[in-house]
């Protein structure tokens, strides 16, 4: 058993979520921890709102009401999204916590000490009309390096370099598109220079990771420099120095320390304050961090140097694991366009669920989502794998064997004895755990669940070759439908945390009674420090269906099954395509868990 961190990007609190962003940091993250929990491996995965920085204090404004209320209605809208997706969070919280304030705050200060923070005096941008500060995720430019037209203040999404705001031709406020005025400031800055050999020799012992990830982490290398931690605004983590507290802490500064204090959080949630160590403190635990691709510089530079800054003399925690791997998912575009809730034309998360359901949405994003490339997602596209796949391959093995064993028996027949064909079907069965579990485990989702489906072919296939409905030997009849039972079993395990939803049901058509998976939910928790409430998502994972193959029970009473699925009509297309059509057609789109902390 190996303690598993899963740990997953913070959805940022100015919105809904939309499916390019689950496609990078939920589902991928929900089917490993779910895989991993049933291979029995300890897991512990944690994320929660992002609730910080500059977006939230100019939506706030724009809304008419304080930063905090804005961030606690779209915690709450985050919360009912992921919960209802199935996402199976141990702790999904937030960072407006008290506790989290204190180990961003203690981070920080053992950063410093140790000599890693140091004073910088900058070219600080402001708005000419309002006076506020613009942080530099708030200007747009022209990237004086690739010459790309919408270049941010802190990096140029097209040729992944980090830039300073001042640096870019024709600097534009995003937000009302007028000119910023530069003024000097001091700050804090990471001194990611001073870090950059062991950030190297870091990145060289990386195995496994995908490639463009590790290209890319390796990339940024060629131009490290220092990089500001602090910010002139109001709405923050103070920075907790003495002549700095009206200075807040860099939004991905905090952010990213998220992953730690979340874990504190559920420990000392659990009743055992010091259990976050087994995931953070032993050096044989494994940390695995899902987002997109926007995310890599934070993950595979930013929050590893933090690390590395905190370890060379560490404060209370103690040394601190850095990442086993950064799993970053590629784009998710829709019908050839980018998604953006800014625009208005999205795909919203709870829009599928209310239609469609979860498990139709964690399928596609699983067998046909933005892995390793970006991914169009067409509504062609999703009703033909829902219909063809789910409904046709495996809500059809699943009917037509408890149909069969319903009707003939009305219960799981004994088998007789095997004749080469079965033991060929229930051999291939059997291997298929390991074949499945390798590449779930590797975070190989399009080639894990492709190999579960094989299993629900070849059972369909063996139904067809066999025809039970033609068998006069009753006995022989008996046998064969016990064997597709058996696969229905072991493929229900295997496609069990991707389709958890429907795992319930087709444990039921088989006669099971009581939850087959246990399932997320919704908490209304007190803060542990004094602070007000809040929704988190959490759960008991403790009881999980093995991964492998377990013999079904002859004489479990079967009832007459209904559908695992419902099959989705053409006209699904025309009435999704309709209310895409209702808005622009040009969006932007960031399909990780970070839609929009800007500064």
């Amino acid at each position: 058993m190996t303690n598993i961190l899963s740990a997953v990007a913070w959805p940022y609190a100015n919105g809904p979520r939309h499916i390019g962003h689950v496609s990078g940091f939920g589902v991928p993250s929900d089917v490993f921890s779910r895989y991993s929990r049933m291979a029995g491996h300890d897991v512990l995965m944690v994320s929660g709102t992002d609730e910080h920085g500059t977006p939230i204090l100019v939506q706030a404004e724009r809304d008419g009401v304080s930063p905090q209320q804005l961030a606690d209605r779209y915690n709450r809208v985050i919360v009912e999204d992921l919960q209802g997706l199935g996402l199976s969070y141990d702790l999904f919280t937030r960072t407006t916590t008290r506790n989290h304030y204190a180990v961003a705050q203690e981070l920080f200060k053992v950063v410093h000490r140790n000599g890693f923070l140091v004073p910088k005096t900058m070219q600080g941008a402001i708005s000419p009309s309002t006076g506020r500060t613009l942080p530099d995720r708030y200007i747009e430019g022209t990237c004086p390096i690739c010459g790309y037209a919408a270049a941010r203040g802190d990096q140029c999404d097209n040729c992944g370099n980090q830039l300073d705001a001042i640096d870019l031709r024709n600097p534009r406020s995003r937000i009302n598109g007028e000119k910023p005025a530069f003024v000097e400031t001091e700050h804090l800055f990471l001194d990611l220079p001073a870090l950059a050999d062991q950030l190297g020799g870091w990145l060289q012992t990386r195995s496994g990771w995908r490639p463009n990830v590790l290209k890319f982490a390796t990339n940024l290398l060629d131009d490290v420099r220092p990089r500001a931690m602090t910010r002139d605004i109001d709405w923050g983590i103070p920075v907790p120095l003495p002549g700095w507290g009206a200075k807040r802490l860099y939004v991905w500064f905090d952010a990213v320390i998220g992953y730690l204090s979340a874990s504190v959080e559920w420990a000392r949630r659990s009743g055992d304050p010091e259990a976050w160590r087994k995931w953070w403190c032993d050096p044989a635990a494994e940390s695995y961090y899902f987002m997109g691709k926007d995310n890599i510089t934070f993950h595979a530079q930013i929050w590893p140097a933090e690390l590395l800054a905190h370890n060379a003399a560490p404060g209370e925690y103690g040394v601190l694991n850095l990442p086993t791997e950064v799993v970053s998912s590629e784009y998710l575009t829709q019908e050839g366009r980018k998604f953006s809730s800014s625009r208005s034309v999205v795909i919203y998360v709870r829009d599928v669920l209310e239609r469609y359901g979860p498990d139709p949405l964690r399928y596609f994003i699983a067998v046909a989502g933005p892995e390793t490339q970006d991914t169009d997602f067409t509504w062609s596209e999703f009703v033909r794998r829902t219909n063809d796949e789910l409904v046709g391959t495996w809500g059809n093995l699943v009917n037509r064997t408890a149909s069969m064993i319903a009707k003939n028996y009305g219960a799981i027949p004994p088998p007789g004895e095997l004749t080469p064909a079965d033991h060929e079907l229930l051999a291939k069965s059997k291997q298929a755990f390991g074949v499945v579990g390798d590449l779930l485990g590797r975070q190989r989702l399009r080639q894990g669940v492709s190999a579960a489906m094989r299993n629900a072919a070849e059972a369909n296939q063996y139904l067809s070759q066999q025809a039970p409905w033609k068998l006069f030997d009753r006995e022989r009849k008996a046998t064969v439908l016990h064997v597709a039972a058996q696969v229905v079993a072991d493929t229900n395990r295997l496609l069990a945390p991707v389709l958890p939803h429907a795992a319930q049901r087709v444990h039921e058509a088989l006669g099971g009674r009581g939850a087959f998976l246990p399932t997320p939910e919704i908490r209304e928790v007190a803060d542990l420090d004094g602070g007000p409430g809040y929704p988190v998502i959490a759960g008991d994972y403790e009881t999980q269906p093995r991964w492998a193959s377990e013999p079904i029970v002859p004489g479990t009473a079967v009832p007459v099954p209904r559908p695992v699925f419902t099959k989705l009509g053409p006209e699904v297309v025309e009435v999704e395509m309709a209310r895409l059509e209702g808005g622009p057609a040009t969006l932007t789109n960031s399909p990780d868990g970070w839609s929009g902390p800007l500064g």
